[in-house]
């Protein structure tokens, strides 16, 4: 016998539940999952590219998110050692009244990775393929394969990416509802742990030490700074 407690012992719904569906509905259609596919290293991931680009899949939005270090195509950043981000900010904030004309550009590579999609005659790509068409049409790859995110279906990145709450906050990495994939996952403790480990110099601690004196004896919150100054005197 039907029930006769609820809406389905007249074999319809009320208003309220079918609004509920009707927005649960759309709500699904709406949101759908990215993929985040973690390395270990950047190697790996061209590795994983490559194989993408055998299958029936190697049509589908993608893009790979990576340091300065592997995508800047700026002549005289891309050039320096350890300071490329430094640089790279002072650029983008104008400062000495220089400016990145790749950053400029960034349209053109996402303009034309939309195009090449539209035409389905986009292909799984490397970061070496970025860099090189960036360099063809003077855009900035880096900024680019940030931006070609927002369309992607599957994003690849190193596992501190995913990990480190810092760079995904830079990166505007949302994981929530999200699809991720973690490869050789045994090595996630490792990285976790340098995730949230700092190491600091015996000269750093001498040098914000004698700040914290600085700070104390010019009863600057003494009482903030006193714990800190115990610290770097008991670590020094």
């Amino acid at each position: 016998d039907p029930c006769t407690q609820c809406s389905c012992s007249s074999g319809k719904e009320t208003d309220k539940d079918a609004s509920n569906t009707k927005k649960k509905g759309n709500e699904d259609q709406s949101f759908i999952p990215k993929i985040f596919f973690g390395t270990r290293t950047h190697k790996q991931i061209s590795q994983i590219t490559r194989e993408l680009k055998r299958t029936a899949y190697s049509s589908v939005p993608m893009t790979i998110l990576s340091s300065r270090d592997y995508t800047c195509i700026h002549p005289v950043v891309s050039g320096r050692g350890s300071n490329r981000n430094e640089m790279c900010v002072e650029l983008l904030e104008g400062k000495h009244g220089k400016s990145c004309l790749y950053y400029h550009g960034v349209h053109k590579l996402s303009e034309y990775h939309t195009l090449q999609l539209g035409h389905k005659k986009c292909q799984a790509w490397d970061i070496e393929d970025l860099v090189s068409l960036g360099k063809k049409l003077r855009a900035c790859a880096y900024f680019a394969a940030r931006e070609l995110m927002l369309g992607a279906d599957i994003v690849f990145c190193p596992y501190n990416y995913l990990l480190d709450p810092q760079i995904r906050e830079s990166m505007e990495i949302n994981l929530k509802g999200q699809v991720v994939i973690l490869d050789e996952a045994h090595n996630i403790e490792d990285c976790a742990r340098e995730s949230v480990s700092y190491s600091v110099t015996e000269n750093q601690l001498r040098s914000a030490r004698e700040e914290l004196d600085l700070m104390v004896n010019n009863h600057i919150r003494q009482k903030d700074h006193e714990p800190l100054r115990a610290v770097c005197y008991s670590l020094t």
